[in-house]
């Protein structure tokens, strides 16, 4: 007999396991046990088990005793459930290359990630700078930066100060300072840069 596919499970049981992680989560912020969530409830502790970890689908009468005993309101179980949850994955070498300003020096820009989400705006980014590249003026945006060098080196600077940056450096900073590279030392320069922002912001 085969073991069953874990995947499967959760697809086909997403209802009960957001149900369940969300009365946990109701249940331990209010410090009861589940004992506790048991006896005001009307339920067994082991009916209240298997809810909890999406063993059972529980029915409306059940939900609303236990929406009852932690005084929420019955929707409130389903809240896990509603909320959309995204993933994106980009198979190496085929991030969405993007026209930023730095592009008409030479810098190319893949987009590794996206999210539809409103605020804040998060834009992971391959950046490589090659032997074609020039230096281009320095930057100023709302939100803060994170670059990761993985080859090349160079000096990076971020307002009155530089950094001398080899492959493994790391610079998280507030992006609202002016900021960019100022040498290119050793090229091909490759570099990972998570921006965050807000939607419509103008970034380097």
């Amino acid at each position: 007999m085969k073991n069953p596919d874990p995947s499967r499970y959760v697809a086909e049981n997403a209802l009960e396991l957001a149900i369940g992680r969300q009365v946990r989560a109701y249940r331990t912020h209010q410090g009861m046990t589940v004992a506790d969530l048991a006896r005001g409830s009307g339920l067994s502790p082991g009916m209240l088990s298997k809810v909890e970890n999406g063993l059972t689908s529980p029915s409306l009468a059940t939900l609303n005793g236990i929406a009852a005993a932690l005084h929420v309101p019955v929707t409130a179980l389903f809240r896990l459930y509603e909320e959309t949850r995204e993933a994106t994955f980009v198979p190496s070498g085929e991030g969405l290359t993007i026209e930023r300003q730095g592009t008409r020096a030479g810098h190319q820009y893949q987009l590794l990630g996206h999210s539809s989400g409103q605020s804040p705006m998060v834009e992971p980014y391959l950046v490589t700078l090659t032997d074609e590249s020039e230096i281009f003026p320095l930057f100023q945006h709302d939100g803060v930066e994170f670059i990761h060098l993985l080859e090349g080196e160079m000096i990076y600077r971020h307002a009155s100060r530089t950094y001398a940056m080899k492959p493994g450096d790391s610079l998280y900073f507030d992006s609202d300072a002016p900021h960019g590279p100022e040498q290119l030392q050793k090229l091909p320069i490759r570099m990972l840069a998570v921006i965050v922002g807000r939607h419509g912001t103008d970034t380097d």
